[in-house]
């Protein structure tokens, strides 16, 4: 599988159109690390008590999904990646750094903990419906800006 894309990946590879392993591995190392940053600057400028609701994570998560819903009709739908590196780069490094799952699973099981039931299953399941609905609205509208259908 593509790791950031859904589709098999061919079982073998036996010529090279673009960059090679180490360059990819590098950039998702690198959008990765300044992803990752990111989110934990958003998590110190608005931390969340001990059974409060992680409202910056839950924003972090919605504005991620809401990115990578802009950033895969423009660089993946065309039929040609016009930069090889930019998808690796932005998808699977920074956003994939900056959205996350265990953060969100761990806010759930703190509210929790804390007696908050009513919270806790607002919080996973808003999370959940409202990264679905980021995505698809806005990839939605990123194709209708480029004048683009969706891809089938």
């Amino acid at each position: 599988m593509d790791p950031d894309g859904g589709v098999p990946a061919p079982a073998r590879r036996t010529e090279s159109a673009g960059p090679g392993r180490w360059a990819v591995l590098g950039v998702i190392a690198a959008g990765g690390a300044a992803g990752a940053t990111a989110r934990h600057g958003a998590e110190v400028l608005w931390p969340a008590p001990a059974g409060g609701v992680p409202w910056a994570v839950l924003g972090v998560n919605l504005l991620g999904c809401a990115l990578i819903g802009v950033l895969m009709p423009l660089v993946a739908e065309d039929g040609r990646p016009a930069r090889p590196l930019v998808r690796p780069f932005l998808g699977v490094g920074v956003l994939g750094g900056f959205t996350t799952f265990s953060t969100y699973a761990l806010g759930t099981v703190d509210l929790l903990e804390h007696g908050r039931p009513v919270p806790a299953v607002l919080y996973a399941a808003g999370t959940a419906l409202g990264a679905l609905l980021a995505v698809g609205a806005a990839a939605r509208l990123t194709r209708g800006a480029l004048g683009r259908a969706a891809v089938r």
